[in-house]
């Protein structure tokens, strides 16, 4: 009915209906899903609510799978009739009886109704309305309950209820809980004979059945086994034997549940048995003793203790403890702690359990007097053993005997005496041994003691023999039970099955002395049983047991009747029997209706059995059963009993004749029979589906029946049939007796429908369609065409595939062109005919990889490993899509190579491509092929073209290299070729390389000779000279690598003359000559030779002195006073005598003044080395010696302490020199005669200063490093030693680089990788500092994942197969690949790793489910991610849906969600702004702060002056501008000026920067000079090697310059650009220094800076913090920081440029072209060396910020200050104080040297500075010609407010002027015509209209 609900089931044979299961439900071939008005029950049912005529036109199919095969099968079609609503009753659609589901579970019971109006649904459950709880469910289906509980169980009763009526259903829902078994115990361990019970606890379900196995064997019950309990749950076992050990299993099962438990049981002999025992002792009283015994037994036995047959009392001397060992051994123990006599005696240890007993006994003697404890009578049992103890205490004692009537026992062979004392009496007899016993103990010699004990014999009861007769009921019987012998009185008493019987109930017991008689009077059933007659006395119990049977004759309970039994249904014929032995019954028949002739048994069949109550049951009466039946009975008792009864068979309606499936033409008619038969009268009704036809109201059927003898024949016509008649048609004929129906199938067959077309997958040449057959016509399926063609063609130029198999829906059209556009449509036939053409589809097959390969490829060489490959791009019709990039393999063709390609891939660019191969080997010919790929994939490659690397120089040194010293001068080296493999080229020849070492550990000049030979000889070599060579070879490309240093030393020749002679008198007959060793000695001194020639004497030939090479001085006595001498010295070497030295001149003198003999000159030594300085003087008398060292223009004497020592003859000692150790060192000997002075130049060699490192070229595998060394330190560099490291790591490796080279090459390192690198210079000293750590990183990024990639080429409902290709190694090879997946929804990730980047397969996947997939690619530069979605297919390939999101509520809050992220985000940038410009002000008042801490530290410490000369007067004044209180010196190319040293911080202003320049745009450079802050162990910060002051010269000069050394200074420069043009701002008051007169002016300027962060240079060459640069960085930001707090409020300071600083001094050159690496221009940015930064004016409204700002007193210098101050420092007035003590005199040699003019002008306490002053011996300055503006620095004793500006006079003369004229608080200090000070009339011109406008100043740090 429309508006109602349908109900569709799918009928399952009940015989499969376990292992089938409905899946789904189709409409018309498709899959219904449920949704809107389609459900589908748990049970399979498809309900369809709200039902719609439309939904009568489809076709209903059920789709059911089997649980193990997974076959699934498709039902036959059904569909649905749909009438228009009218008024009815509801009428019950589906409904339930009886469930039984297991708890948890959820379960539906359907309860569906129509009519109309639509009924309404009400559910009670044990007669109350369902209880409110969130598992019930009311749905359209019926009531759904989720997690069953056992009280859910009950019946439930669905009612239906309309305006016209109602109707319900009852059910009954039984919920059971899973079947669970516990069988207890779990493990049983016992004896033999003992009692076993198993427990077998059930729960859950109802009803179940147990069964027992043991050993899988199914349980027997017998003798020993019984099985009891309501549901056999206990099994007991009686007397267990041996055999009953094993496996129990206790099986329960219940319909389909099944469980079980078990139970281990392990019999053994169970008898206790002692295993370990005490054996007898003697003990002395007191002496503790311990008596173990262990006894085994199942179950555990338990040990007693007796002593002589007594329980041994518990108390303190006497305890007892037991234990169970794991093996099951009781284990006791007796302790008696303090024994005494009575303690002695027999010990027994009893172990009993419930099977028997066990007993073991031996005497403990304790030592005393012996006696014999009181022994109590014995009473013995007849026929066993008895054992008597004598029980004796005491000892020592001789013997125990035992005595009978005076006879020493034994005397028989039953009596046996053990040693301890104790008689045994065997099988008792009661006349033989009974009386008195005698136990006699010997314990003296001729003393014995004795006792006596009296034993009687007991006889126990023996009962005779007796039976009970067969009995039958109402006989009498009488049974005595006789005792034939035994002690009286005997006690008799009867049992029945356990229980004592009393008189009555029919039953008499009569009893005598020694019987007793049991007498029934009228035997019953009630009698049968087991008796037992139990004897007994004094002696012992014993019994008898019989059974006694009753035997009854059978007779009816139920007797048989007459009754009717009904055709095909099942039938009893009641017959009910009683009786014992229970009777046996047997049913017979007799067939027809008249008096039974003979009756014959019946065979009992599977449709004729027996009932337990002997009823006769007929499953299916049947025509044939109708006759007499007797019911006969026996049991042997008395007669058979029999009784007869006739049974009559009535027989339904039946249809005997249909046709279960018919087939009807669509159009045509069809009739349809049914004959049925039964009991008259038969009615036939038919039906369609569910509804009664009616012909009068459907002309389209007619109705005829008419009779065929017993049989009634129908039949239903069809005018015409139609597709709604394939439905199930139905006959129904009904009597009285029952009904029956016979279902007729009809199928309407016509040609089917078309099928659904739908496409599955498109590739580029081929597609996959599948489709889907709706209505089939009824008919099967024959076969599909399928026709396609390009869709700009017509139908007419189609293609076909005809005749595909019906049973395939899927199909692939192949031979397709990619990127194409076809049209498609379809066909399906049957053998009723063809179908419509289905939808036509339209289709673009996908790009396919291409058929082409690149064109025009060509190579060329670009480096020795390099290629650039250049090509064009495949034909256009090849292409087959848009080409995405290209793929270039490469691989090396020489011989041994793999022959391999490595590829390489780049994107498109275009139609012409170039790419450059990098990282080839050396000379090395490549073959190159290039493919191109599109989106579908690569196509072929070009043809193989090869290309030559370049040449390149060669990677290794000639073999072999051998050198030999032919002469003193004179040397061959040769050698072999290099590999031919490490030429990398053609080989041009070959480079040897030599130097000489010298013997302070200089080096000598290098050297080169090229030849092509493999052999040079080396001429013009020093003699005696070591000499270090290296060989390499060159090709066009280069030098190679050097050869390994092969040192050489050429042969000794004959030594040079000696270096310096001296001759000096010692007395009026001696002279005393020195000389200093031969320049070039050649070899080895051997001696020296001294000549002595008198010119004037007459002899020619000279006197010759010999002395040993050690001695460099020779005393010539026995002279003449007053004659010349000429005297000379050669040496001589092992090849002869050597050039001899000048001649000198002496004569004897009476008068010896001091004199030295020693040798001035310059001592060169490496640091920390112990040097003596000799000063060996001669003189009468003897002379003393002092030595002093020049420091600035005095002389300084040395001090004697542990570092320096003047040693007696002279000779001045320094231990550990060190750098500042450096100077002239001045000795003088004096005597009363006069006095001499030699002069040593100590020159301390140092270890290398830092090398400046920077970064040259990059690539993917190597960093190539370049560097400028530093300051030698004195020392020739010998070589670099290179560190570097990855980034994050601190494991540095160390490569060796030579002292010629200035860039290196690390190669092999990681892709994408940064790297830390420094570098150290070595010399003759050592390693030298370590550079600034700078960070390079190699070419490379992580992995990337294109998108222009698919990343899925296909999927079924099982495996993925990915493809990786998109994957982008990002210039580094892709190292692993790691996929993660899982299902939605699913916590848990499968990993796959895999280092393939083309395809990978994902398997064992689920099917129809949605996952997610995670990658990850690693490489060495990092890992890149990537995540997909995927779902897989559904069994039958069919696609699943994207899963929803969840609509409604979600979104408003995506609404909320867009409308306040903008809001937050914008909050949050105004939060993070703020907090960021906070943490900018406290980073810079922290920045201020630290560096203000640190220079107050480094101020601290100990001052050094510097005490490089001045070769000449100064240049111009010099500034030191005070950096929280770290001096700063600023210079000028053209003056100096210097103000104190203190807090304040002084700007520089525009007055000192101003040049007599052309007004244009201009530039002035200006030094700033840091001086050294020294720690007392050595320098805080290290500083350069410059002299501040000066303007540093070269080494050469240096050196010979009568200076100390004094590395670790450095320099800034600051520069400063004028505009030319002037701009109008707002201006600011500065302050500085005053005019003439002493009158404070002011000038107005402006200043401004800005702040920027530092470039990308600072990455690899940003200068490190532990650095002197970076401090000095850091200190100027903070005097940054100072004037922006102080003065501009709002400047900012730029860093624009910052490079490692050199500190080498050649390369601090300014002003001089002395040396090429000078720094010539201090305005270049990018020079190498120095940090840049730059300041322009304010804004207007900051301008008056800056005024009245004080500067405090600059610091005065003391008298040590003052000496120790530069020189150029001395000539400032402000240093200069009257009345001071003059610094010490330096010696007149010294003084002559140094040569300068200095002034001493008055103090002041307050500077002014005029334009018109000047130092002495500076030029005197232009005339000026307008007063200039001053600048004035307020003292505490003037007021900081300005004064007003004043003219200033022209300047004086260049003579100092008397301090009264300046007046008593002013001093002037004038300036140069260039000076900072001083202008002339353009630049006063200038500044005058200038002064006011602005300009940038730029700053070098250095």
């Amino acid at each position: 009915m429309r508006g109602n609900v349908a109900v569709f089931k799918c009928l399952i044979p009940s015989s499969v209906q376990e292992y089938v299961s409905v899946v789904s439900w189709e409409k018309d071939t498709v899959s219904i899903i449920p949704e809107n008005r389609f459900f589908i029950t748990s049970y399979g049912g498809l309900y369809i609510s709200d039902v719609q005529k439309e939904d009568a036109l489809s076709t209903y199919r059920c789709i059911t799978k089997h649980k193990y095969s997974g076959e699934t099968r498709q039902s036959n079609g059904a569909r649905l009739s749909v009438s228009d609503p009218a008024e009815s009753i509801p009428t019950m659609l589906d409904s339930f009886q009886s469930r039984e589901v297991s708890a948890g579970r959820p379960v539906e019971l359907p309860c569906i109704a129509s009519g109309y109006p639509n009924p309404a649904v009400r559910w009670i459950k044990d007669g109350r309305p369902l209880p409110t709880d969130s598992r019930w469910t009311k749905r359209i289906t019926g009531l759904s309950i989720s997690e069953l509980r056992v009280e859910d169980s009950g019946t439930y009763i669905c009612e239906v209820t309309n305006t016209f009526g109602s109707a319900e259903v009852t059910g009954t829902l039984t919920v059971i809980d899973p079947l669970r078994v516990t069988l207890t115990p779990k493990k049983l361990k016992t004896g033999i004979g003992s009692t076993v019970i198993l427990s077998c606890a059930l729960s859950g379900s109802p009803e179940y059945l147990i069964r027992w196995y043991r050993n899988t064997d199914l349980v027997v019950v017998d003798d020993y086994i019984s099985i009891r309990g309501i549901s056999n749950e206990t099994l007991l076992i009686t007397a267990a034997q041996k055999s009953h050990s094993g496996a129990y299993q206790c099986f329960a099962t219940r319909k389909s549940q099944t469980a079980q438990d078990f139970s281990i049981i392990m019999l053994e002999d169970g008898t206790p048995r002692i295993v370990s025992s005490f054996s007898e002792k003697v003990v002395n009283p007191g002496e503790q003793f311990s008596l173990m015994c262990a006894a085994k037994g199942a179950p555990p036995p338990t040990v007693t203790w007796a002593l002589d047959d007594e329980p041994i009392p518990r108390d303190s001397g006497h305890r007892t403890n037991q234990y169970t060992m794991s093996d099951g051994t009781t284990v006791s123990h007796m302790n008696v702690t303090s024994p005494q006599i009575k303690d002695g005696g027999v010990y027994r240890c009893t172990a009993r359990n419930s099977v028997g007993s066990a007993e073991y006994q031996a005497r403990i003697n304790v030592r005393g007097p012996p006696s014999i404890r009181a022994m109590k009578n014995i009473t013995a049992v007849a026929g066993r053993d008895t054992f008597i103890n004598c029980r004796v205490i005491g000892y020592p004692y001789y013997s125990i005997k035992w005595y009978k009537d005076s006879l020493l026992l034994p005397d028989n062979h039953r009596q046996v005496v053990f040693e301890n004392g104790t008689l045994k009496l065997m099988d008792v007899q009661k006349g033989m041994d009974e009386g008195e016993y005698l136990c006699s103990v010997l314990i003296q010699p001729q003393l014995s003691i004795s006792q006596s004990v009296h034993v009687t014999v007991k006889v126990p009861p023996l009962i005779q023999p007796f039976e009970f007769p067969p009995a039958s009921i109402g006989q009498l019987l009488y049974i005595p039970c006789v005792v034939s012998s035994g002690d009286m009185p005997i006690h008799i008493t009867w049992r029945k099955d356990g229980h004592v019987i009393l008189s009555g109930s029919g039953v008499t017991i009569e009893s005598k002395e020694f019987m007793s008689s049991l007498q029934i009077s009228s035997v019953s059933l009630k009698h049968n049983g087991n008796y037992t007659c139990i004897a007994s006395n004094d002696a012992a119990t014993v019994s008898r047991e019989r059974q006694l049977i009753v035997r009854v004759p059978p007779r009816f309970v139920v007797q048989p009747n007459n009754q009717d039994g009904i055709y095909g249904k099942a039938g009893v014929l009641n017959c009910s029997v009683d009786g014992y032995p229970p009777p046996k019954v047997m049913w017979k028949h007799a067939k027809g209706s008249g008096n039974p002739q003979q009756y014959h048994p019946i065979p009992l069949t599977g449709r004729i059995q027996i009932l337990p109550n002997s009823s006769l049951l007929i499953r299916h009466v049947l025509e044939e059963d109708i006759g007499y039946y007797l019911c006969q009975a026996s049991n042997g008792v008395g007669t058979d009993i029999s009784k007869s009864m006739f049974l009559t068979v009535k027989i339904p309606a039946m249809i005997t004749s249909h046709p279960n499936t018919t087939i009807a033409i669509k159009g045509q008619t069809k009739e349809l029979n049914c004959t049925a038969r039964g009991e008259r009268p038969i009615i036939i009704r038919w039906e369609k589906g569910d509804t009664v036809i009616d012909p009068d109201r459907n002309m389209r059927y007619a109705i005829t029946t008419k009779d065929n003898g017993d049989e009634v024949i129908s039949t239903l016509k069809l005018k015409p049939a139609d597709r709604g008649d394939s439905v199930f048609f139905s006959c129904h004929a009904i009597n009285s007796y029952g009904e029956d129906r016979g279902l007729i199938q009809l199928t309407v067959q016509e040609p089917p429908d078309p099928p659904e077309l739908e496409i599955r997958e498109v590739k580029a040449r081929s597609m996959n369609l599948r489709w889907t057959q709706r209505f089939d016509g009824n008919s099967i399926i024959t076969g599909f065409d399928i026709e396609y063609k390009n869709k700009s063609d017509s139908w007419d130029f189609k293609q076909s595939t005809r005749n595909i198999s019906p049973t395939i829906n899927q199909a692939n059209i192949v031979d397709l062109h990619p990127a194409s556009v076809y049209s498609i449509r379809m066909y399906s036939f049957n053998k009723i005919g063809r179908s419509e053409p289905s939808k036509e589809l339209t289709v673009s097959t996908e790009e396919a990889a291409p058929d082409g390969p690149p064109m025009d490829v060509t190579l060329q060489p670009m480096t020795s490993q390099s290629i650039q490959v250049t090509w064009k791009a495949p034909k256009k019709e090849l292409q087959n899509g848009v080409i995405r990039g290209y793929q270039i393999g490469y691989r090396e063709n020489s011989p041994g190579s793999n022959g391999q390609y490595s590829i390489v891939e780049m994107k498109a660019t275009g139609d012409s491509e170039v790419y450059t191969l990098d990282n080839l080997k050396k000379f090395a010919q490549y073959g190159v092929v290039v493919q191109a790929f599109n989106r579908a994939g690569t196509g072929p490659s070009s043809s193989e073209i090869n290309a030559t690397t370049l040449e390149d120089v060669p990677s290794q040194p000639p073999e072999n290299v051998r050198a030999i010293s032919i002469t003193s001068d004179v040397a061959v080296i040769s050698w072999s070729e290099p590999p031919r493999s490490t030429l990398n080229g053609v080989l041009k020849g070959y480079r040897v390389i030599f130097w000489s070492l010298y013997m302070d550990g200089e080096w000598g000049e290098m050297q080169n000779i090229t030849t092509t030979r493999e052999r040079v000889e080396l001429r013009g070599m020093e003699k005696f000279t070591n000499y270090s060579v290296q060989v390499l070879a060159y090709t066009q490309a280069g030098d190679g690598v050097r050869s390994s240093v092969l040192y050489i030393q050429t042969k000794e020749d004959i030594p040079g003359p000696p270096a310096g002679i001296k001759a000096v008198p010692s007395s009026a007959s001696s002279v005393v000559v020195s000389w200093l060793p031969p320049a070039k000695p050649n070899g080895i001194i051997r001696k020296y030779t001294i000549f002595c020639s008198s010119p004037g004497s007459g002899q020619p030939a000279p006197s010759e002195y010999e002395t040993s090479p050690d001695q460099l001085f020779y005393r010539i006595a026995h002279l003449n006073r007053g004659q010349q001498y000429m005297l000379w010295v050669a040496a001589v070497t092992s090849a002869g005598r050597g050039n001899i030295s000048e001649k000198v001149t002496i004569e004897p003198a009476g008068k010896a003044p001091a004199k030295i003999i020693s040798f001035g000159g310059t001592v060169t030594t490496p640091w920390m080395k112990d040097v003596r300085l000799p000063c060996n003087s001669v003189g009468e008398p003897v002379p003393a010696i002092k030595w002093t060292k020049d420091s600035e223009d005095s002389a300084i004497p040395v001090t004697v302490d542990g570092h320096r020592l003047i040693q007696t003859n002279g000779t001045l000692v320094l231990r550990s020199v060190k750098a500042e150790d450096s100077g002239y060192y001045t000795c003088t000997a004096t005597n009363t005669w006069g006095f001499d002075t030699i002069i040593i130049n100590l020159l301390v060699q140092v270890p290398p200063d830092q090398p400046r490192l920077t970064v040259s070229k990059t690539s993917a595998s190597s960093i190539t490093l370049a560097w400028i060394p530093g300051d030698n330190g004195g020392s020739s560099i010998r070589g670099f030693v290179l560190q570097y490291s990855v980034d994050n790591s601190e494991e540095w490796k160390d490569v060796f680089i030579s002292s010629s080279e200035r860039s290196f090459k690390l190669e092999s390192l990681k892709c994408g990788t940064w790297y830390k690198v420094k570098l150290a210079a070595k010399n003759s000293v050592g390693a030298g500092r370590i550079s600034e750590i700078i960070e390079a990183k190699t070419h490379g990024r992580e992995p990337s994942f294109s998108k222009d990639q698919h990343l899925f080429t296909h999927i079924n409902s099982t495996h993925a197969r990915l493809n990786l290709q998109g994957w982008s190694s990002g210039g580094c090879p892709i190292t692993a690949i790691v996929l993660e997946y899982r299902p939605k929804g699913n916590w848990v990730w499968q990993s796959l790793r895999t280092n393939s980047s083309s395809e990978v397969f994902l398997t064992e996947l689920r099917e129809a489910t949605w996952y997610e997939l995670r990658m990850k690619a690693c490489n060495s530069a990092g890992c890149g991610n990537e995540s997909a979605q995927f779902a897989t297919l559904d069994y039958d390939g069919s696609t699943i849906p994207p899963i929803k999101s969840a609509q409604g509520e979600g979104d408003d809050v995506k609404k909320l969600f867009t409308i306040a992220c903008p809001v937050i985000l914008a909050t949050l940038g105004v939060a993070l702004l703020f907090i960021i410009r906070k943490k900018r002000k406290e980073k810079r008042l922290k920045r201020l702060r630290d560096a203000k801490s640190l220079a107050e530290m480094l101020i601290s410490k100990n001052n050094r002056s510097f005490d490089t000369p001045v070769k000449g007067p100064p240049q111009g004044p010099r500034l030191h501008i005070d950096i929280p209180r770290v001096q700063l010196l600023i210079e000028d190319k053209e003056g100096i000026k210097q103000l104190g040293d203190d807090k304040a911080t002084i700007p520089v202003t525009d007055t000192e920067f101003s040049q007599a320049v052309n007004p244009q745009s201009f530039c002035t450079g200006v030094s700033l000079h840091h001086p050294a802050l020294i720690q007392n162990t050595g320098p805080l910060i290290d500083m350069s090697d410059i002299r501040p002051g000066t303007n540093p010269v070269s080494r050469k000069s240096v050196k010979s310059a009568h200076s100390t050394r004094n590395r670790y200074s450095s320099q800034w420069t600051l520069t400063k650009c004028q505009a030319s043009t002037p701009a109008r701002t707002l201006t600011s008051d500065w302050r500085t220094v005053g005019s003439q007169h002493g009158i404070t002016v002011t000038e107005s300027d402006s200043y401004s800076a800005s702040l920027s962060q530092d470039t990308d240079k600072g990455r690899n060459s940003m200068v490190s913090t532990e650095s002197a640069s970076s401090t000095y960085e850091e200190l100027a930001r903070a005097y940054e920081h100072a004037k922006l707090e102080e003065q501009l409020q709002h400047a900012k300071f730029e860093i624009t440029e910052c490079f490692i600083s050199d500190s080498s001094s050649d390369q601090m050159t300014t002003g001089t072209t002395d040396n090429a690496d000078s720094m010539t221009s201090m305005s270049t940015p990018s020079e190498p060396g120095i940090c840049r930064f730059t300041a322009s004016p304010p804004k207007p409204q900051d301008s008056e910020r800056g005024k009245s700002v004080a500067v405090p007193i600059p610091h005065r210098a003391s008298k040590s200050d003052y000496c120790n101050l530069p020189l150029y420092a001395k000539s400032e007035a402000f240093f200069r104080k009257p009345g001071s003590e003059p610094c010490p005199v330096v010696p007149p040699r010294e003084a002559s040297i140094r040569g300068l003019a200095r002034a001493y002008p008055a103090p002041a306490r307050h500077l002014t500075l005029e334009p018109g002053a000047k130092p002495l011996g500076l030029p005197p300055p232009a005339p000026a010609a307008t007063t200039l503006p001053q600048r004035t620095l307020p003292m505490p004793s003037t007021t900081s407010a300005p004064a007003p500006t004043t003219s200033a006079a022209p300047a004086p003369a260049a003579t100092e002027p008397p301090a009264a004229e300046r007046g008593p608080s002013h001093s002037k200090v004038g300036g140069s015509r260039d000076s900072l000070l001083e202008m002339s009339t353009s630049g006063v011109g200038r500044s005058q209209k200038q002064g006011a406008g602005a300009y940038s100043k730029s700053y070098t740090l250095v």
